[in-house]
């Protein structure tokens, strides 16, 4: 029931936890009404009324299907608990165009002009209902006296909302585990959003269950400063220790082209001063604006049966989420909206995906392209060639775009060096022989490289060459004898020089074919189904947990080696230039520092962090300024194919968003 509109479910006999599986299509106006639902016992003279229960729409978010628990009511009822219905929620607007009788009275035309001032009024509060402006950021730091209950290992859930984090798994050495990590949420300040914080236990066997939960109002606390927290856990003994700050965030919007925030001189003018280089020390944390323009799309799949498609775009920036309207029945859609983001870190990469709505059912995945925020040619109109799932191979269409970014490169190069924002938690990875496959050979090339470095080495001992024995040799002597610290930074700039030194124009604006790069094909794509119909994932059960983490552990080695090899290429210029810089430091510190003045500060800095930060979060800078240089994969996935004519026809193929 809402407003005035009834619906009545069909009945179900005979049980006490009924299962109705029933669509249902609502009209709305505004996000102030409320979504009634009464349940009622059916006798063969009257109705007994069994509890209600109200939600306001106000607490659902555009075009995204959420599942809502709804605790059933009476006051007139001496019951406690008269149970729950679960119903699966989701707001749409229609976007449709509006159809008129070409006979209608002039009178009966104005009926529909008020419906579309309705339509489009609705579709202004879901937009709204999309916009964040604040960050709640968690500092996960330890447990105390938390009993284990016979579980090796421990780790925390925390949720807000429908975002969700997953802390990494610590070993239940004692009761004071620690954690030490940073989450970042989102928050509406509309909403009463609780964090809820899980913490669970894992055994040898596999076997998780929860140890303990605590909950925080995230209203209640004060705003603008880190306060720190001691939560007891519920119907357990201990505490956990957090730490939670509330931010206010500015710069996240949806508009027309008409309302462009960059287009007024203005505002553009404010907003460049405020990454300008003397405000490089000003709101550490704010890095940069990302202003996406999106025009249209051409040539899109087909996936309804009548031959058209209803196009909507998502806009992902790291966690941060945008969606467009839909346009309905339409192939060739022309959205003309503007989206906003805060960029917090510049080595971010901006996801648009373009989905198929299709009613209550998830939507169709219909393209993709990522564009690094390093990449982004300001005020230029670009058309991207659309991707599938996986950002190796062409998909059918194409999007134009037009973006710019503005950035602080003091306060970029600065979060270089910390450590990168964690992504939602999403779905477990799989065992996949593609990747698999794909990381073997990664590693083996890598294993290769280096093996044939050594038998180089090896050779100039064995003189097989003795002109290039003679030359190591000498080279050997007079480096050992002049050898200072310093030479070792000094050695490595004058490798990126020589690097910089091979890139040509021509090498600089190629585009890499992700076909020449990435071996994943159609053929085995069909190896791979034959295969799952001939029940491989059945044969691997027992090991597939052994199976996963050698794929992952493979993907690791080879994106740290990729990344090194990519730093000294200059295939992110900015990430380059910012390690010749930190070189060209250290030698000069090299150079006139003693060696063990510089030994002595590191060790007091390190013997002395925890004194002067107890809640201090430890990473390793190289470590994080090495995760911002894409893998040769990521290179991939990132790079802008040229629009091609004549390509075979892309299977269509079904995606939740």
């Amino acid at each position: 029931m809402n407003g005035k509109t009834l619906y009545k479910s069909k009945v179900v006999y005979k049980n006490l936890n009924p299962v109705w599986d029933e669509t249902v299509v609502l009209p709305i106006q505004t996000l102030d009404q409320k979504l009634r639902v009464k349940v009622y016992d059916r006798d063969l003279t009257s109705s007994d009324f069994m509890g209600a229960a109200v939600l306001t729409l106000g607490e659902l978010e555009l075009n995204r299907t959420s599942e809502k628990v709804l605790k059933l009511e009476d006051p007139n009822s001496l019951e406690d608990d008269m149970g729950v219905i679960v119903l699966d929620l989701k707001l749409a607007v229609k976007q449709g165009d509006i159809k008129r009788n070409k006979w209608v009275s002039r009178r009966k035309r104005s009926v529909p002009k008020a419906s579309f001032m309705r339509t489009s009024r609705l579709e202004d509060s879901l937009q709204k209902n999309q916009l964040w402006n604040g960050t709640v950021t968690i500092a996960l730091l330890e447990g105390k006296n938390i009993p284990a209950g016979g579980m090796t290992q421990m780790f925390v859930l925390l949720k807000m909302g429908d975002q969700k984090y997953k802390s990494k798994v610590t070993l239940c050495k004692s009761a004071n585990p620690q954690w030490r990590e940073q989450f970042d949420f989102h928050y509406f300040s509309d909403r009463k959003d609780v964090l809820e914080v899980e913490i669970w236990g894992k055994d040898n066997k596999k076997h998780e269950e929860v140890l303990g939960m605590c909950k925080v109002d995230i209203a209640a606390l004060p705003g603008k400063q880190t306060n720190y927290l001691e939560l007891p856990v519920e119907k357990q003994p201990g505490s956990l220790l957090i730490g939670i700050s509330v931010v206010p965030c500015l710069g996240v919007s949806i508009s027309d082209l008409c309302v462009c925030p960059l287009a007024d001189p203005t505002e553009r003018k404010q907003i460049s001063q405020r990454y300008s280089v003397r405000s490089s020390f000003q709101n550490i944390k704010d890095i940069g604006f990302l202003q996406v323009k999106i025009l249209k799309a051409v040539d899109l799949l087909a996936a309804d049966f009548s031959g058209k498609s209803d196009p909507f775009c998502l806009l992902e920036l790291g966690n941060d989420r945008l969606q467009s309207y839909t346009v309905y029945k339409n192939l060739n859609p022309e959205w003309n909206q503007v989206f906003t983001f805060p960029v917090k870190d510049i080595h971010d990469t901006l996801e648009v995906t373009v989905f198929d709505e299709d009613g209550d059912k998830p939507p169709d995945f219909l393209g993709k392209v990522a564009i690094p925020l390093l990449s982004i040619r300001n005020g230029q109109q670009s058309c991207y060639t659309l991707k599938n799932k996986d950002l190796e191979l062409p998909s059918k269409g194409v999007i134009y775009l037009e973006l710019d970014v503005l950035f602080n490169p003091v306060k970029a190069s600065i979060r270089t060096f910390s450590p990168r924002e964690r992504r939602f938690l999403e779905d477990n990875r799989k065992f996949s022989k593609k990747i698999l496959s794909r990381n073997v050979d990664r590693v083996k090339r890598i294993t290769m490289t280096i093996w044939n470095a050594i038998q180089f080495l090896r050779s100039c001992f064995l003189w097989e060459s003795p002109v290039r024995s003679v030359m190591a040799f000498v080279a050997f002597l007079v480096t050992v004898w002049h050898f200072e610290l310093y030479m070792v930074p000094l050695a490595l700039l004058l490798l990126f020089a020589y690097n910089f030194s091979l890139i040509t124009p021509e090498k600089a604006t190629s585009i890499q074919d992700p076909q020449d790069c990435i071996i994943l094909d159609e053929d085995e794509d069909d190896d791979d189904k034959e295969s799952e119909k001939k029940g491989l994932i059945e044969r691997i059960h027992m090991v597939q947990d052994i199976v996963i983490t050698v794929q992952t552990i493979l993907e690791e080695i080879a994106s740290f080696a990729e990344r090194i090899k990519n730093t000294f290429n200059w295939t992110v210029p900015f990430l380059s230039a910012l390690a010749c810089l930190v070189l060209a430091v250290a030698m000069i510190a090299l150079y006139y520092i003693p060696l063990r003045y510089i030994v002595l500060i590191w060790g007091i800095n390190k013997f002395t962090k925890k004194l002067r930060n107890p809640y201090a979060i430890d990473n390793n800078e190289l470590l994080d300024f090495l995760s911002r240089v894409p893998s040769d994969v990521q290179r991939v996935r990132h790079a802008e194919l040229k629009p091609c004519s004549g390509s075979n026809p892309i299977r269509k193929k079904r995606s939740a968003l």
